[in-house]
């Protein structure tokens, strides 16, 4: 039998702005963090492992270099049977320059740490996050925003799904996103809202069908 497809939910505009509204209010790094992937399509892996030394501010960009990742022991030590590894990102497509929007550009310079090795979640060298508990944190916000349901996947696809609502260009847009193909960035992470849905059927209308 064939396996149903199970659509990844997409926040409405309106829930992004109330998200927004919440993480820029006083913006902790771990908050600066969440409103990145929002603006950038960015995996949390990729977040997680994101040092000030990655974002020039001088030409609007993010260097996506490394990945975080929890990952099986092959031999239990102590009891741990997981161990925090941060190494390169996990394909040649992942490693890519995304370019920043204007208000991410500002974010950023706001946001600045002096220390260039520092994490961009802890403000520290020496102290990172980890992805199991940067998705703690953007569980927390959200229901504190009245906002359910909500992954830190969902944060990548909801960029992908406003990138196509304004034209975005698909070719472009799976390179910001680290795809192998614009295929994957169609099959997988583009989702017509229902703000674009109406926004073609007025098409229709105004085209006396």
């Amino acid at each position: 039998p064939k396996e149903s497809k199970k659509e990844m939910r997409v926040m409405s505009l309106e829930e992004q702005k109330r998200l927004t509204a919440f993480l820029l209010r006083d913006p902790s790094p771990d908050q600066f963090g969440i409103m990145l992937a929002l603006l950038t399509g960015m995996r949390i892996g990729e977040v997680c492992a994101l040092r000030w030394r990655d974002i020039c501010l001088d030409t609007g960009e993010i260097r996506v270099r490394a990945t975080m990742q929890r990952l099986q022991k092959l031999e239990p030590v102590d009891g741990k049977r997981t161990e925090i590894v941060v190494g390169e990102a996990k394909s040649y497509a992942s490693c890519r320059t995304i370019p920043l929007t204007g208000t991410a550009l500002q974010l950023c310079g706001k946001m600045r740490m002096g220390d260039p090795n520092a994490f961009v979640l802890t403000a520290r060298a020496d102290r990172f996050m980890e992805p199991r508990a940067l998705q703690y944190r953007l569980k927390k916000y959200t229901k504190a925003c009245g906002i359910s349901d909500i992954h830190f996947h969902t944060l990548r696809h909801t960029f992908a799904t406003r990138c196509v609502e304004v034209d975005f260009e698909v070719k472009s847009l799976s390179e910001i996103l680290g795809h192998a193909s614009a295929k994957v960035t169609l099959d997988r992470y583009v989702h017509s809202s229902i703000e674009l849905k109406r926004k073609n059927m007025k098409k229709l209308a105004a085209a006396g069908l």
